[in-house]
């Protein structure tokens, strides 16, 4: 009975003094076993009590158990959520395919000049440029690949030009952002123009015989110029914000020259039609940037391709149509949203000739894994396939899809410009 009235003690204190909780079942052990009175059965009886005792108390499982983090990780931890929005970016929010619905831009069928700093080693000025300031091969967290990051205040030229017919398209990527320890603006300027020096190095505003000038902002206006033997000839402005550059974002520009016609596209936005942009004798061989104080753009993907001829038209005369204009990041099968236009435009030719029935096959460069290669060719064929009967209402028993892989090069890989060239996706009629 003494033993009973002991244990009823115990667990009154348990309730009260949690640090004696672990004491309680050794305490009142000993106790039975020590006591000179206690009998076998008041043993087993305070053995039985003991184990009950216990059961209050559940046993931690090991594997469960939650290790404290190391010091080291927690000092990481502390890092990230520390980081500045320049230290870590937040990942941009990607275009919808359904955003550029009134993209009517469709790129130049042969590349003739393709630019993405991948023969360039990092933390070099790239090979083919020349400058009157500074710049260097980057990484960035913001997108993958090499990009040229431009040095404020500086004019950037390619050392030998570029030819260019009178019909053709220019692409590139722009990352606009903000010397450290100034206040900007992100801001930046484009030629297009015409010179009769090799290695030509302009040093006013409206260098060369003539050509356009494009402004690039990300706080008010996108501005052109255009010019003629040192005249401006006419000139504009965009001031709607949706057109904007986007700081610390992948900007990409798109422009189309016919003859004397220019276009300018942004974010699935026509910025500019002028219909009278050149004067009919001039032909276009540089590209220039000019950076502001304060701003170091940096730019990647610059490609230009020759947009002469119709090439849609091929696939009812000749029944093969090639295009460069379908687009998917790196390794991936996921269709570009400024691929619209080109999808569109081929969408038309099927839909205004019910019976034409294709096959479209994918192709890569051959960079990477065979297998891979090939694999990733099927999937981008499969997915325009897809792309054309959900978005432009194209039967699918009218298309079959296919990949090639590297197999059926079109040109040589040993350039970039031969590399996007072979980076393709061709419709077979059937």
């Amino acid at each position: 009975m003494f033993i009973m009235v002991f244990v009823l003690y115990l667990q009154r204190i348990q309730n009260s003094k949690p640090m004696k909780k672990l004491l309680l079942p050794f305490l009142l052990l000993c106790f039975v076993l020590l006591s000179p009175v206690a009998s076998n059965a008041q043993i087993q009886e305070g053995i039985e009590t003991v184990k009950e005792i216990k059961s209050l108390f559940p046993k931690k499982n090991k594997e469960t158990k939650k290790e404290e983090p190391k010091k080291e990780e927690q000092e990481e931890k502390a890092e990230e959520s520390a980081a500045t929005p320049q230290d870590k970016p937040a990942q941009p929010a990607k275009p919808s395919f359904a955003s550029y619905s009134k993209y009517d831009f469709i790129p130049g069928e042969k590349v003739f000049f393709y630019e993405d700093f991948s023969q360039d080693n990092i933390g070099d000025f790239p090979a083919i440029w020349n400058t009157n300031k500074s710049g260097e091969i980057v990484t960035t967290n913001v997108a993958p690949g090499n990009w040229f990051k431009l040095g404020a205040d500086g004019m950037y030229v390619l050392e030998k030009g570029l030819p260019m017919p009178e019909n053709f398209t220019m692409e590139y990527d722009v990352i606009p952002t903000v010397k450290e320890g100034t206040d900007g603006p992100a801001a930046y300027d484009m030629t297009l123009l015409m010179t009769n020096q090799e290695g030509f190095f302009p040093q006013m505003y409206v260098p060369g015989e003539g050509g356009i000038a494009l402004w690039f902002d990300v706080t008010n206006r996108h501005s052109f110029n255009t010019y003629y033997q040192g005249s401006y000839v006419i000139s504009g402005d965009y001031s709607e914000g949706k057109g904007f550059l986007k700081v610390n974002e992948v900007n990409h520009i798109a422009i189309w020259v016919q003859k004397s016609r220019f276009r300018l596209y942004m974010h699935g936005e026509k910025i500019f039609d002028l219909p009278k942009a050149f004067d009919a004798s001039l032909v276009l061989n540089q590209i220039r940037f000019l950076t502001q104080a304060g701003s170091e753009p940096m730019i990647t993907n610059i490609r230009f391709a020759d947009a002469g001829a119709d090439m849609r038209s091929k696939l009812l005369t000749e029944g093969k149509l090639v295009t460069h204009g379908i687009y998917f990041d790196s390794g991936s099968d996921k269709i570009k949203p400024e691929s619209y236009g080109t999808l569109k435009s081929i969408a038309k030719v099927l839909t205004d000739n019910p019976t034409v029935k294709v096959k479209i096959v994918g192709h890569t460069d051959s960079d990477g894994n065979d297998a891979n290669n090939l694999d990733l060719s099927k999937r981008r064929g499969a997915a325009v396939k897809a792309s054309l009967t959900k978005d432009f209402s194209i039967d699918a028993a009218r298309m079959e899809s296919d990949g090639k892989g590297k197999t059926e090069p079109i040109s040589p890989n040993t350039t970039p410009e031969g590399k996007a060239n072979n980076r393709r996706v061709e419709f077979l009629k059937l």
